[in-house]
């Protein structure tokens, strides 16, 4: 009897773990994002550069890091940074947000965006983890 109210715990927890891993590994993240430094900082002390700072991004709406000038497509993009739209904007950041002054081409691997995503997420607003 305890084996059979085990399973659907067991199945849960399996799907959790598998969940998890869908998300992203910061690590490998932190490995794409050097192709982001060039023009976008990050952590303790990051500052707008050619691109805005990332800091807290998650829940941010699009086109508010203060001091940044944005182009009027991307102040006007409607959306809030979150797993979703970064995936998607940073896939094509020209079809996400037409218009915008983002001279980069996108990330092709869905998996170095999950990956990006997970390492840039885990940064507060303050430039900590």
């Amino acid at each position: 009897m305890k084996l059979i109210h085990a399973l659907p715990a067991a199945a849960a927890l399996a799907f959790i773990s598998t969940a998890a891993l869908a998300a992203g590994d910061p690590a490998a993240g932190e490995k794409v994002f050097m192709k982001c430094k060039a023009c976008h900082q990050i952590g303790a002390g990051a500052k707008n550069a050619v691109g805005p700072e990332l800091n807290g991004l998650n829940g941010r709406a699009a086109g508010s890091a203060a001091g940044y000038n944005y182009s009027a497509a991307m102040k006007g993009a409607g959306f809030s940074w979150d797993e979703k739209n970064f995936t998607d904007y940073i896939a094509n950041p020209k079809a996400k947000v037409p218009g915008n002054k983002m001279p980069f081409a996108g990330l092709p691997a869905d998996a170095d965006r999950a990956n990006v995503w997970a390492y840039i997420a885990q940064f507060k607003a303050d430039g900590s983890k």
